[in-house]
Order: structure tokens, then sequence, then C-alpha cells
């Protein structure tokens, strides 16, 4: 037995409700009406919600003017029915799919099985698949990364994708969320992949690394506000010159973003829009800094030649 609950919500809302976390629960945003804008929220739960999960799946809609619909679905797989409409994702050499929908990669490309499940990034979202579009334009491009940092990594696909496109690097992935490292490694499992190191981590903070390690390119898929509050810290980690790939934040907020990493000497490589969200690719600065991890103070280090 299961459940599911149901509310109405805006477009905006429901793109958020893409980075959003409700214990037990796997939410789906589904269009129902692209004229008017009307979009739904469709929460998959194993056990009936308490008043705690309501009015946590209710803050996700403030703009819903009617109470959420709970009903009871009896003798249902309630993980295929919150799979349900999540179509592949087809990114450049890219294709991302649940286990209930199964798409094949094209020729010389791969496909990632990602459960719509207990963490984010599942591809579906577009700060996810506009990820995935920058790595492939940095693959294009010809650049060659040898350390791979993906900080707040969800499922683990970015990371996985980085390792296909730069099969040699050391791929790091690190959460907050110890549930998000679980799930990271049994989509590893999933996929065949063991070339990807896992760990818990607050942030750029704690990395199982030498504290000398600098990465060539660092990704953070996560929200504008903790991007601009870990500035420091990410281009702490960054190596000299290094490719910073920031994504989660609305295009309105991509300029906050840009100015917080300037204060720490990056400057702006490019921007990708899509829909209202946008996915930055800065370079971090010829000499490597390194921040306080109590007070962001920078101090200078030596350049490492690149």
């Amino acid at each position: 037995m299961s459940w599911k609950v149901t509310l109405a919500c805006t477009r905006d809302e429901a793109e958020l409700a893409g980075d959003a976390e409700v214990p037990g629960a796997v939410i789906v945003a589904t269009e129902e009406d692209e004229a008017a804008g009307r979009w739904r929220l469709d929460a998959y739960l194993e056990d009936a919600p308490d008043e705690e999960a309501l009015a946590a799946l209710k803050a996700l809609a403030p703009s819903a003017r009617l109470d959420p619909a709970v009903e009871r679905l009896e003798d249902q797989d309630w993980v295929t029915l919150s799979q349900a409409g999540l179509e592949p994702i087809r990114e450049g050499r890219f294709v991302v799919h649940t286990p209930a929908c199964p798409a094949e990669a094209p020729a010389g490309g791969r496909a990632f099985v990602i459960d719509a499940g207990r963490a984010f990034g599942t591809g579906h979202h577009e700060t996810t698949a506009g990820c995935l579009a920058m790595l492939e334009t940095l693959a294009a491009d010809a650049e060659r990364f040898e350390r791979v940092a993906d900080l707040g990594t969800g499922t683990g696909l970015l990371a996985f994708a980085a390792l296909e496109l730069w099969p040699d690097a050391l791929v790091l992935a690190t959460d907050i969320d110890p549930v998000a490292i679980e799930v990271a490694a049994e989509n590893m499992v999933a996929n065949g992949i063991d070339g990807v190191q896992l760990a818990v981590a607050d942030g750029a903070r704690d990395l199982p690394v030498a504290a000398d390690t600098a990465f060539d390119l660092v990704i953070a898929n996560i929200l504008a506000g903790p991007l601009v509050a870990m500035a420091a810290e990410i281009a702490g980690v960054a190596g000299a010159g290094a490719a910073i790939l920031l994504a989660g934040l609305l295009s309105t907020q991509a300029d906050a973003v840009v100015a917080a990493y300037a204060v720490q000497g990056c400057s702006e490589r490019r921007r990708l829009v899509r829909g209202d969200w946008t996915i930055l690719l800065l370079r971090a600065p010829d000499v490597r800094v390194a921040a306080d991890a109590a007070g962001g103070d920078r101090r200078g280090w030596e350049t490492d030649g690149r």
C-alpha cells in the first residue's frame, strides 16, 4: 500500500520542487496546461503522510489555494508510479533514464539509469541537464582534467558523466547527506561504474584528500544561496585557472553568484540558459587561493603551472 499527495502549483514552484527534500517522499512535477501556466506536484509515499509531511509539501507550493489531495493507492507499485512521465533525457552523448523507462544511448554515447528516488539529480531538472551539456562542451573544446570534484553530488550523475568524458581523471563526489552517498553508491553499481570516489563532506570542507590537493574541475549543482556562501571554499579547492561549473540558480540570481566568485578572483567564461535557470562556467584565478574554513579568508598560493 502506498499514498499520493497532489497539489496545484506554478511553474516556478515546480522547478524549485526538484531541489526540495521531504523525507520519505518522491516528488514529480507535471505540466497540466502550458497556456495557463498550470502545474501540479505529485508526492508518492510508502506510508500515510503525517501533519509534518503535509506541511512540508504545502510549503513547496505557497500559491495553492486548496489543501493537498491525499489518495491511498492500493496494490500498486509506488516507485513505478512516481517515475511515470519521467521520460528519458537526451543530452548530447548522454541518455538518462529511470528503470521504468529504459532507453539506449546513441552510437558512442552513454546511458545512465538513475532512480527517481531518495537523492537529487536525476537529469530531469534543467540545471542537471544543463550541466551535462556544459561538460560536453568542455570535452568538445578538447579540455582535459586530471582532478574533478562534484560537490553536492546527489545521485552521482554529474560525477559519472565527468568520468565518462575524462576516464583517466580522479573523480571525487561528495554530499553533506549520507543518504545521497548511499544512493550514489547504488547508482555506481547499477551503471557498472567503479572509478568515482564517494565521501560525505560539508561542501568543500573536510574533503578526503590531501590539504594541498587542487582540482582542475569543480562542479557544484546546488542552489544560489549556498553557492554564494561557499564561494571562498570552492575557490579554495580549485587549482590555478581551474574550471568551476555552478548550477542550481535562477537566471535572476546569476549575476549575484558571479559577483561573489569575482571577489575570490574568479572570472566568468560562459553561461548557458535553460528555461528560467542559468548554468555558469567560471575560471579560477591564475594564482591559487585557499579559504579559511571558519572565516573565509584568502591567502595567495603559488601557481601550479597551468
